[in-house]
């Protein structure tokens, strides 16, 4: 993942993703439903509480909403139109790609749902501190932890932790996080109202544990909601290369790979055509899929080109993502953006 601006930072991109098989994101196994400490675990099978939401209603995660109704994560974007430039850039860099979920039964991004009483403890921000909102986080402590990639004393990947706290309804994210010397480091951090509209809520020009500076959690296309039959929400993807730019509802620029004028913004969101049958995939991927075509996916991150991502869930199998596999990366539009910021 991360904020790259030199030839150099890419290559160290692919080299993860060549340990994991996945995108920037992917990263090794989570740990395989560590749980957190309050409130239960949601690496292996989704929190302990919340889950899909029905009816159109806005997406939940341990009883908070995830946002608001009119947030551009939950907004429906299946009329909105097509960016024929746009889309033909995209297309001339994946060519023959296929889309890949970076997610299943063992690795994936994994998060943590925890109640008020969950104690918060200090972080030392290592790597953006002038771009973090300040701790204390209330992080589970390292034995039960979910954390992306293992465990906290020997994390393999981006080393995510999410948090939702559900008496206050905040999300906390981090990226690069280890437990070193009796503390948590981490190379960044974010926290958001989850009540309230997301964009907004982070400065313009400051990154997050993603480099756009969205975050993670509404974009992770989660076991319990495919598995419940809908997905309402846009998912997070990636690519290799992105310009020195940002588009709404992204906050931070990320110069990146070998695409020149072709490279597209952070936050520029893509939807499946609405021409692609998709009634032939098994139930779990036709959610994804539908979403797809519904809401969209956001370029949230560097990585793979067209990974995309979701938690760690033994429920996932071979015929779900094989079926997700099988789609085109040739077969998504972009959606007319807005203008491009660059701080």
């Amino acid at each position: 993942m991360r904020r790259l601006s030199l030839a150099a930072g890419i290559l160290g991109i692919f080299a993860l993703g060549a340990c994991s098989g996945s995108g920037s994101n992917g990263g090794a196994a989570s740990g395989g439903g560590a749980g957190a400490s309050s409130g239960g675990a949601s690496s292996g099978g989704g929190p302990s509480s919340g889950g899909a939401s029905g009816g159109g209603a806005v997406p939940t995660v341990g009883g908070c909403p995830i946002f608001t109704a009119d947030d551009e994560w939950n907004r429906d974007i299946s009329s909105a139109p097509v960016d024929a430039t746009w889309t033909q850039r995209l297309r001339d860099i994946v060519g023959a790609k296929r889309i890949h979920p970076d997610f299943g039964g063992e690795y994936g991004i994994p998060y943590n749902v925890v109640s008020s009483s969950q104690p918060a403890v200090p972080i030392a921000f290592d790597d953006y501190p002038d771009e973090s909102d300040p701790g204390p986080y209330p992080f589970p402590e390292p034995g039960s932890i979910a954390i992306e990639g293992n465990a906290p004393t020997s994390c393999d990947g981006d080393c995510h932790v999410l948090v939702v706290e559900t008496g206050s309804c905040s999300l906390y994210e981090a990226w690069a996080c280890e437990h070193r010397g009796g503390q948590w480091h981490c190379g960044n951090g974010a926290k958001w109202d989850l009540t309230r509209k997301s964009y907004g809520q982070r400065p313009m020009g400051w990154t997050s544990g993603d480099a756009a500076g969205l975050p993670i959690l509404p974009g992770l296309a989660r076991f319990e909601e495919a598995e419940a039959g809908a997905i309402r929400h846009a998912i997070r993807f990636t690519m290799h290369c992105s310009m020195a730019g940002y588009v709404e509802p992204a906050t931070h620029r990320a110069a990146a790979g070998d695409c020149g004028s072709d490279a597209p913004p952070m936050g520029l969101r893509v939807r499946l055509a609405a021409s692609y049958d998709v009634s032939s995939a098994p139930p779990r991927a036709r959610a994804i899929l539908t979403a797809m075509q519904r809401y969209g996916m956001i370029l949230a991150d560097n990585g793979s080109d067209f990974y995309f991502q979701g938690d760690e869930n033994p429920g996932w199998t071979d015929d779900d993502l094989d079926a997700l596999k099988a789609v085109p990366a040739s077969a998504f539009e972009a959606i007319t953006p807005g203008p491009i910021g660059n701080e």
